[in-house]
This record gives C-alpha cells, structure tokens and sequence, in this order.
C-alpha cells in the first residue's frame, strides 16, 4: 500500500515525460520562408553539377557545389551589406577547404589537428560576427569533406579553385534574388554590431572545437574510413543555444539519419549517371532548404543522401553501396553521442561560472599589467 503512491508518481512523470519527448519529435514549425529562396538555393548548388555534367567532368562539378552552399548564409540585410557578408563567407568557404586539404596532404595525423583549428578559428568569428544560423556548420561540413578526398597535392589549387568558382556562382544567385525578392519582402535590419563576450565567443567556439576533434580521433581510432560524419554530426549538435535544443537535434539526428541511410541506399544502388545526379541533388536541395525550419528530424532524410552522395561522388564512388552506408552510420552515432556530451559540458552553468571567474575575471599578474 505504500508504495502506490510512488508508483503513481514514477509512472506519471514517465507518462509526463513521453508525451514531452513526442511533441518535440513531431512539433512542425511555421515558416514564412518565401519558396523562391529554397528554390534558388538548390540552383546555386545545383547549376555546377549541370556544368560539371555538360563537359564530362562530373567530380569538378561536385567540387563547385560545395561552394554553392555559401548562398545558404544569405540574410536579411541591406543588399551592399548582404553581398559583402556573402563574399566574405565564400572566402573563408574555400580557405577552410583548401586548410583541411593541405592538412591531409601533410599527414593523415594532421587531419584532427587541422579540422580542430579550423572549428576554433571559424567558430569565433562567425560569433563574434552575430553570422545567423547555419553559423560555423558549412564551413566545417566543406572542410571534412575535403579533408577525406584522395590525396592528391598537384589538384589542390584547382579544387580550391573550383569550391571558390561555385561560390562566385552562388554569390551571382544571391545577388538577382535580392534583386526580385526584397521589394516583396520585410524591409531589411542593418547588420548587428561586433560584440565581444568572452563565453558566447572564446569559451564556446573553444569546447566545441575540442569536441568535434574528440569526435574525429574517436572515429578515426575506431578505424572508421573517411569519417567526415563524425565532427559534422558533432557540430551540428553542439551549435545549439540550449540543452533542450541539443536533445532533440540529437534525437532528430539520429532517427532521420536512420530513414536517410534507407533512402541512400537507394539512390546508391541506382545506375546514376552525370544528369541524373544533378536532377536528385538539386531536388534534395530544394526539399532541404523547404523542411530544415519546420522540421529538422524531417529535413536530415534529405540531407544525409545529399551530403554522402556529394562526398562520395567527388572521391568517385570507390565502394560498395552497403560499405558506405554503414561506415556513414557509424560516424553519425560517434559523433550525435560526442555532440551531446559536448552539449552537457557547453551549458553546464556551475562550469561556465569558474571558467569565466578563474579565466576572464581574474586580475591580471602585476608583470602583465605593466605591460598592457
């Protein structure tokens, strides 16, 4: 008799607890996202993949789309600011791909150390910058995947060259879309301010750059074959601004990926050729660009054949369908549980506290202030 009253209440938290676990599973979003930019989108990404296929040379194509992406960061800004903002990332776009590739060159051990100063760098500018949502993702989803193209030292100014080519095409897209577009739409806010704050800036960008590290020695430790999943799942995890939103990215990630990996599979065991490839890309971009804001558990079903089809077209599809789907598998589990982990310790207060009363707070030694 006594312990009904505990039963009653363990079963009704649980209850409590799954019905809170489904809402935010199923929750839709409302957007008032205007199709045009889903739709220009997946051409920015999609018009190098027809280039590439016109003249024969599909993999330059992939490479291209890669710096296609960079329409993506696209914001509601004054068209000057916009552009600028636009040409900047397409810089830092093909930087952070060319850096990842001369680390692979240098040494396979060199892949970690590259990828992690390249989260750090990326990370602390795009937030000291206020650059909106995807953030630093892009940049390193582009770097692990030219991180893990074959080595090949004499191709890596021209795939450089080609990422930055992609992004200018993409920059060409943003530009007459903002040209139709912003009459139609909201009149434009003025770019935020640079704003220092050393735990939104520096202690952030720093425990996330080691965990997508973790997650990359962890997947390579584990023997895993291009494991360019990894630090990708890892960031896009840990870049949430609550531990609520970690949760259920983790949980969207993981059961979305499981749905995608089918759905990749299929496309894999098809016999695709240049145009065919370009036509399932680009509409896998659109599809994308129309669920990531209502749904993100939704939108990673398209985005997990977009970006191993992308990856595995510009390494030319070494391997068997079921190899690749189990290697991507296993990186996305290593790096969504590495992510979460990362999460616990980014929005652990009682951590933040001494990190910031023992590193930023404390007086600086006599010595030093001297000489600032």
């Amino acid at each position: 008799m006594l312990g009904k009253p505990d039963d009653m209440t363990f079963w009704q938290r649980l209850s409590q607890l799954v019905r809170t676990e489904w809402y935010h599973l199923t929750d839709f979003k409302h957007s008032d996202r205007p199709w045009q930019l889903p739709f220009a989108a997946a051409l920015a990404s999609g018009l190098p993949l027809a280039v590439g296929a016109w003249f024969g040379h599909v993999q330059y194509g992939v490479l291209s789309s890669l710096g296609g992406l960079v329409f993506l960061y696209i914001a509601n800004l004054p068209l000057a600011q916009r552009m600028v903002v636009l040409m900047v990332c397409a810089f830092a776009m093909a930087a952070s791909f060319g850096l990842a590739q001369m680390g692979s060159a240098l040494h396979p051990l060199a892949t970690p150390v590259v990828l992690t100063f390249l989260t750090l760098l990326v990370g602390m500018v795009t937030r000291f910058y206020r650059l909106p949502p995807p953030g630093s993702f892009f940049f390193i989803m582009v770097a692990s995947i030219g991180a893990y193209l074959p080595v090949n030292v004499e191709l890596i100014p021209l795939r450089v060259g080609l990422v930055f080519m992609g992004s200018m095409l993409a920059l060409l897209m943003a530009f007459f879309y903002s040209l139709w577009m912003m009459p139609r739409l909201p009149p434009p806010q003025p770019a935020p301010s640079p704003h220092y704050d050393f735990q939104y800036v520096v202690y952030d960008s720093v425990l996330i750059a080691v965990f997508v590290g973790l997650a990359l020695v962890v997947a390579e430790l584990m023997g895993l074959r291009s494991a360019y999943w990894a630090p990708v799942s890892c960031i896009a995890i840990m870049q949430n601004v609550t531990m609520r939103a970690v949760w259920n990215k983790q949980v969207h990630r993981i059961l979305g990926t499981a749905a995608g990996m089918v759905l990749t599979w299929l496309l894999l065991t098809l016999q695709l050729n240049p145009w065919s490839l370009f036509l399932i890309l680009t509409t896998l971009s659109f599809i994308i660009e129309m669920l990531v804001v209502r749904h993100y558990g939704l939108a990673v079903i398209f985005i997990t054949p977009l970006t191993i089809l992308l990856a595995e077209a510009g390494a030319n599809m070494q391997l068997p369908p079921d190899v690749i789907i189990q290697a991507r598998l296993i990186d996305i589990v290593v790096g969504s549980v590495i992510g979460v982990v990362g999460g616990v310790f980014l929005h652990n207060l009682t951590l933040r506290e001494w990190v910031s009363r023992h590193l930023f707070r404390r007086p600086m030694p006599p010595t030093q202030r001297h000489q600032a």
